[in-house]
């Protein structure tokens, strides 16, 4: 690829409004909208964001994907969505109590491609904030489509104390719901399918409730307790960077990194790299190009770019880092050539093994 097109796409966000959101993502990170209307999502990587910056400003993803193919992607397939999106979302109040499906149900039923596992990194909470994870002891779908239709489904649903820092992993038919006064950096895979089972009671600006999606949700749902808390996160350095492991699906990897002026380079490892910054800014220079990242932008490093040379505008910077692995062991081979023990490797992953459903 020629014509200095493989370097750091800076992206331009779309924001979107919610019943349950704020003005946090106005006011607190920097995102372009009406800081007296309810917004509660800030889509930060996603098909359809454009770029804002060098050669390719104004061309979206999907049109970059058709354009430059494997440059961008890797081996990832050119003619299916993005396959990741990224979001910051503002809970002012509460979300929906939600589950989605998995892959085969969504291919099943729904004829998407995919269903929806997803994550969550606390970027804020507010004292005594709590997401609801799971059930909060072995259920039925008989109980439960008799505890939504009588009103008494929160008696057993589970909620989760949370702190600004904490990770979360919600594979596909984990039922839950985003707390008020909680905002998270979310990853997901690149599907709308969510199927609401109760929420709030509340009505849009037309009075109306939103609709709910209770025997869809019933047939995706695990109704094993839940015992899953916030993730065991691993630290380690490697190509001396510190990084810390959040979280290792097939789908997706997510680490907080940490740099500081002195300049590192980071190979794409032929996958797409998708950098958001946390609370300073940092410099991206690739081949191609360079670009600065201000709080909370996000940014795309192209598959055939190779290597991206990083450092922190300031003394130090830490940033989220999203890439969809080129093979499952992608997290663990990283992890060993780090030097980390293979007990502690073991331990951290075991956190993303599918639980088996009876």
């Amino acid at each position: 690829m020629s014509d200095n097109l493989l370097y750091p796409y800076v992206l331009t966000p779309k924001v979107v409004p919610a019943i349950w959101g704020g003005d946090a993502l106005v006011k607190q990170f920097h995102k372009p909208g009406d800081p007296n209307a309810k917004l509660g999502e800030s889509w930060e990587c996603w098909d359809e964001n454009t770029v804002s910056n060098g050669g390719l400003a104004g061309k979206s993803l999907a049109q970059l994907r058709a354009q430059l193919g494997e440059d961008l992607l890797g081996n990832l397939p050119s003619a299916q969505i993005f396959p990741i999106l990224t979001k910051i979302i503002d809970a002012r109040g509460a979300l929906s109590v939600q589950v989605h499906p998995d892959d085969a149900y969504a291919q099943r039923v729904e004829h998407q491609r995919n269903g929806k596992t997803e994550c969550w990194y606390v970027l804020h909470a507010e004292p005594d904030a709590k997401l609801v994870l799971g059930w909060n002891r072995d259920t039925t779908r008989e109980e439960y489509e008799r505890r939504v239709a009588d009103g008494t489904l929160g008696e057993i649903l589970r909620h989760v104390p949370v702190e600004a820092g904490d990770a979360f992993y919600l594979p596909a038919g984990t039922l839950h719901a985003i707390g008020a006064g909680i905002i998270v950096f979310e990853t997901q895979q690149a599907s709308d399918l969510t199927y609401r089972i109760f929420d709030w009671n509340r009505v849009d600006a037309q009075g109306k409730p939103r609709e709910l999606h209770v025997q869809k949700a019933g047939d995706v749902l695990d109704y094993k307790k839940c015992t899953a808390g916030a993730i065991a996160e691993l630290p380690y350095t490697l190509a001396g960077v510190p990084r810390t492991a959040l979280i290792a699906d097939p789908r997706f990897l997510v680490e907080r990194i940490a740099l500081t002026a002195k300049p590192h380079m980071l190979s794409t490892e032929d996958r797409p790299l998708i950098f958001m910054t946390l609370e300073n800014a940092i410099e991206l220079e690739c081949e191609d190009g360079s670009a600065t990242l201000e709080p909370y932008q996000t940014a795309l490093v192209p598959a055939g770019a190779s290597e991206v040379r990083v450092r922190a505008v300031l003394d130090n910077a830490h940033v989220m880092l999203v890439t969809p692995p080129a093979r499952a062991d992608a997290m663990e081979e990283r992890l060993e050539v780090a030097g980390v023990p293979h007990e502690c490797i073991d331990q951290f992953l075991r956190q993303f093994r599918p639980r088996v459903r009876t």
